[in-house]
């Protein structure tokens, strides 16, 4: 009966979602915004198109290791941040910090140091996705419960089977936490590098959709990377809220 409600209240939401594209596709035209039935054709236009799925590779490929690099590496840095109590407490409000910047004004520096292409793709969004990561992880380090702590000291682990075999396990809720924003934030990451500074992948021909005024194009691509993006948060949800319940 609930998976039934959560069905209905899901198309009850894209129901009302439609609605109000549909709204303001009769309030500003064709000119500004495509219509749902219109983008939706286009989407299956683009589709079978074989360069549209080059950039579909290009982008998918440029995501997945920036995905790779925010995740290990906010994890493994978010650990250490969190079991070594002074770093973490140095280390937190320059990783605030840096969260609240807008990442875009790091760009130069990316381009500089990675150049044009993927490189600078994968470091950007990387770069997006590793601090919300870390931050999680460390906050949940932080707050683990002593007992657990002093379990491992009694059975004399080592720092690596501490890691693993304590800290990860009793954390793994709120570093789900941590994963789910880093992936949004990465894909984000991903596809404003494609934007500035690419010529190929999705954000490049939103981008180039947006130069040209092809408003067809532009809400096609939108509107996969929506379906793509909450299909993927919405599965990570879900793990996220079965964790949290066993705990």
């Amino acid at each position: 009966m609930t998976a039934i409600r959560r069905a209905f209240d899901v198309a009850l939401l894209l129901a009302v979602l439609a609605a109000i594209w549909q709204g303001l596709y009769m309030f500003a035209g064709d000119v500004a915004i495509a219509s749902p039935a219109e983008t939706v054709r286009h989407v299956f236009v683009l589709l079978e198109r074989p360069r549209f799925w080059g950039h579909i590779e290009e982008t998918l490929s440029a995501f997945a290791y920036a995905l790779v690099i925010s995740w290990a590496g906010g994890v493994g840095i978010g650990v250490w941040l969190g079991a070594h109590r002074l770093s973490g407490e140095v280390a937190e409000p320059i990783l605030v910090a840096l969260y609240s910047l807008p990442k875009v004004t790091l760009y130069p520096l990316i381009l500089l140091v990675f150049g044009l292409g993927m490189p600078a793709k994968v470091a950007f969004g990387a770069i997006h996705g590793i601090i919300p990561v870390t931050i999680f992880t460390m906050n949940a380090v932080r707050n683990i419960r002593p007992v657990y702590v002093k379990a491992a000291r009694v059975l004399r682990l080592s720092p690596q089977q501490t890691v693993t075999g304590v800290l990860l396990p009793a954390t793994l809720p709120e570093v789900v936490s941590g994963l789910r924003v880093g992936f949004s934030l990465t894909l984000l990451g991903v596809l404003i590098g494609e934007m500035f500074a690419s010529k190929r992948g999705l954000g490049f021909l939103i981008i180039n959709a947006i130069g040209l005024n092809d408003v067809e194009t532009m809400m096609a691509v939108t509107l996969l990377l929506f379906v793509f993006a909450a299909a993927a948060n919405a599965f990570l949800l879900a793990l996220d809220r079965r964790l949290h319940k066993r705990v």
